[in-house]
């Protein structure tokens, strides 16, 4: 059967089309040198570029988006399936076991008052699950994968400890502690420590600032994206400003790209 081919089925078809890729007899040479470790980044490169297709909002490019983090996970099972391990349909039956587990208020006879009351009871099943697996060793921070961008991993071992109480009980006391991390660092510069000293209570501080968005229910990763997305746009709108009155930026005086950016931050 030609995997292009529409009676193929459309899950079959991309399976059988990875597993040519990876055909030592005539595959691809490129797909062919590639293993867990050389595709984990790729995979991570396209679920954010699902997010950002998320972001813009054109449901075409959202689609494209989920076909290619897709075959991400394709890829991933037909490797596993050349060592033996699993395949595709496994990963699947694993996830719809998973799932039916863990919404026993839709599943079963659990009952559940509202979202806030179900993300509580999934935290704890997922706890139970961990505990399971290593009844001796586990702890509240286990299974936070380290591969996690570090914003996205600090809000989610923050969550874990709040479960035992070690939390705060409003945002308030968030930023005293944000005030206080920001004097130890005012400190450590004008004392001249040592650039890890600092550059630890500059992690400190980052720490709490993500722990102060967990309080606001923010995401922080969400956060810090869109404070990208706003300076790019006022630093572009500075640039075509400059180059319409004034010439190059980096031949303006401080005082003047001050000027430019506050104008920038006006015309929105």
């Amino acid at each position: 059967m030609n995997p292009t081919e529409p009676d193929a089925g459309p899950i079959e078809a991309l399976l059988q089309i990875m597993q040519r890729l990876r055909d030592p007899q005539g595959g691809c040479p490129w797909d062919l040198e590639q293993d867990f470790d050389s595709i984990a980044p790729y995979t991570l490169e396209e679920a954010y570029e699902v997010a950002e297709a998320i972001r813009g909002g054109d449901p075409d490019e959202l689609c494209e988006e989920l076909g290619d983090l897709l075959f991400q996970v394709v890829y991933h099972a037909q490797m596993a399936s050349e060592k033996g391990w699993f395949g595709f349909r496994d990963v699947v039956e694993v996830i719809n076991r998973k799932m039916v587990s863990r919404h026993p208020h839709v599943f079963g006879d659990a009952v559940v008052k509202d979202a806030a009351d179900q993300t509580r009871a999934w935290e704890k099943h997922k706890a139970a699950e961990r505990a399971q697996k290593d009844l001796a060793t586990s702890g509240l921070l286990d299974g936070v994968p380290h591969a996690l961008p570090a914003l996205v991993r600090a809000q989610k071992l923050q969550r874990r400890a709040a479960r035992a109480g070690f939390d705060w009980p409003e945002p308030g006391g968030v930023v005293d502690k944000l005030q206080e991390e920001l004097d130890e660092l005012r400190a450590a510069l004008e004392d001249r420590e040592p650039p890890q000293s600092v550059r630890e209570e500059l992690g400190d501080l980052l720490f709490t600032c993500v722990n102060l968005a967990r309080h606001l229910d923010a995401d922080a990763e969400a956060l810090l994206r869109d404070a990208n997305h706003k300076f790019e746009r006022r630093f572009r709108l500075m640039e075509a400003e400059a180059r319409e009155r004034h010439g190059d930026l980096a031949d303006l005086a401080p005082d003047k790209l001050e000027r430019l950016w506050q104008h920038a931050k006006g015309r929105e």
